[in-house]
């Protein structure tokens, strides 16, 4: 037996797991309650309607666990479950993407990718009929794979730059596959034999059925260049950075593809940076440009103590910018009155609202935070909006509510962790809303329900614990970080387990939750 075999079935569930339902995978109506990919729509809003949410505001504290889902080896659930077609999918740093049964857990196929997968399962219908599942994974390839029985339809590579990775969902619409490139050159760039830095973020467009690049567009046009040498001898490249962290949102109204982008690594920072960015769906021309940080030119590393025993390494920007990123996508809302806007949370704490059909120019912009020309990590992977409020969780702590008509501060909540669990404070995950609720996990792996009139708390469940899996995995809760709940024919799915950058609580498992177990 060979061992890349071997290994995949000692890291397959037990097949106790395995489903006995042979029915064929399809997806129904329109309306049929789903969650696909990262936003539940195009518009990226996070926002299920009362129909596809399947349960009601005043069901919401009779929630129950139904069924505990353990995730082989894993230590983080970081690929946020999308439910389509009564199936659950979702991925882990382990690399695997698992499709489960929605009603019982059971397991219908695994799928082993290269590296770890954090975004989100797209799904939809492409050739001959066949309903395919989309994704990406830290090594930047892109997977099309049979959504029903989990072989690969065909894989391609969005960028071929070493530390190129896919973090945010791809994202699918009339045929096409858009899909976000970030990178972890800032991570590394600060080691002395690192030639700093030379990769550019990019949207790239491929077609849904055979994988082929029509398009790929970088966010900086101009390719880097060497500058000079460093002590080391390493050769010094710029311009740099401008990843796109986050899944696409699409505009079908004005046939434009709209991104948000990070931090430069080298100065000066490109006016690309800290941005948001519309594209032309059919060619990948950038349409406009709004850039709401500028001089955010950032490596990690570069903002601790330094002395002569420990010098300030030299890739380092000379002035160092605040890391100010937008890492979650900007969501096309509408207003009462029918005008469409954007709404985007930054690392900084700021809330942004741009007008799409007038260049981006800015509505208004809200500091939900204290401190926001500080270091970010404020604002991170994601708010929700209904039509009347957007809605953040903070890495500070807390979720907040904002009027999306004017940006006017409705309420925050605070959310305080247990005592034990201090520095287990954030609640930068992403949030999802329905009408009447909205819901937030956070980093000390409380999944909470609150108010959208005033924040109140009307449901919480403390996912630290062990559990009794359907698929006989041993499996233990821990943070929530950059997977949120979401909900979807009255089911609340729940990844718990996240270490990240700020050391979270590891956890390998997938918990489904509906009013009274049932």
């Amino acid at each position: 037996m060979k061992l890349s075999i071997l290994v995949a079935l000692i890291a397959m569930p037990a097949a106790a797991a395995q489903c006995r339902n042979s029915s064929p995978f399809v997806i129904g109506s329109a309306s049929e309650p789903a969650w696909n990919g990262w936003g539940a729509s195009p518009a990226n809003t996070r926002f299920q309607p009362g129909k596809s949410a399947g349960v009601g505001a005043g069901q919401i504290s009779q929630l129950k666990l139904k069924w505990a889902f353990g995730l082989p080896e894993a230590k983080s659930v970081y690929g946020q479950p999308s439910v389509v077609g009564g199936r659950v999918f979702v991925g882990d740093d382990t690399g695997h993407v698992y499709a489960i049964d929605a009603r019982t857990g059971c397991l219908y196929w695994s799928f082993q990718a290269e590296a770890g997968v954090r975004s989100a399962v797209s799904v939809d219908r492409a050739a001959e009929g066949r309903f395919t599942a989309w994704f990406g994974d830290l090594k930047a390839n892109v997977y099309a794979v049979n959504a029903a029985t989990g072989e690969l339809v065909w894989k391609a590579r969005a960028d071929t730059h070493p530390l190129a990775r896919v973090t945010g969902a791809p994202k699918v619409f009339e045929g096409r596959v858009y899909v976000p490139v970030s990178s972890g050159e800032e991570g590394a760039a600060v080691r002395p034999n690192y030639a700093c830095c030379t990769f550019r973020g990019s949207v790239a467009a491929f077609d849904a059925d055979s994988g082929r690049q029509i398009w790929k567009t970088y966010l900086i046009a101009e390719e880097p260049k060497p500058l000079s040498k460093n002590n080391n001898g390493s050769e010094r490249f710029a311009p740099a950075g401008a990843g796109v962290w986050s899944s696409p949102t699409i505009d079908a109204k004005r046939r434009a593809v709209y991104v948000g982008t990070g931090d430069a690594y080298t100065e000066p920072a490109a006016n690309t940076t800290d941005a948001i960015v519309a594209l032309d769906l059919e060619s990948g021309k950038i349409l406009w440009v709004h850039q709401d940080t500028e001089n955010d030119a950032w490596l990690v590393g570069c903002d601790g103590a330094f002395t002569d025993q420990k010098p300030r390494p030299e890739n380092c920007p000379k002035e160092l910018g605040p890391d100010h990123d937008f890492g979650s996508p900007p969501m096309l809302a509408r207003l009462s009155d029918g005008r469409d806007i954007l709404i985007a949370g930054q690392k900084s704490g700021n809330v942004w609202a741009h007008d799409p059909g007038n260049k981006g120019e800015v509505l208004w912009r809200t500091a939900v935070v204290e401190n926001t020309k500080t270091f970010g990590g404020k604002l991170v992977w994601g708010g929700a909006a209904d039509q009347e409020n957007a809605y953040f969780g903070l890495g500070t702590g807390g979720v907040a509510a904002v009027g999306i008509k004017d940006g006017e501060r409705k309420w925050f909540a605070p959310l305080a962790a247990a005592p034990a669990l201090a520095r287990f404070h954030r609640h930068d995950g992403p949030l999802t809303a329905m009408p009447g609720v909205v819901f937030s996990g956070g980093w000390d792996g409380v999944v909470r329900a609150l108010s959208t009139t005033d924040g109140q708390v009307i449901w919480e469940y403390n996912t630290v614990q062990d559990y009794s899996t359907v698929n006989d995995v041993r499996a233990k809760g821990g943070s929530i970080g950059s997977a949120g709940p979401v909900l979807a024919g009255g089911m609340l799915l729940v990844p718990s387990g996240f270490v990240g950058v700020y050391n979270g609580m590891p956890g390998n498992v997938l918990l489904a939750f509906t009013v009274d177990g049932n």
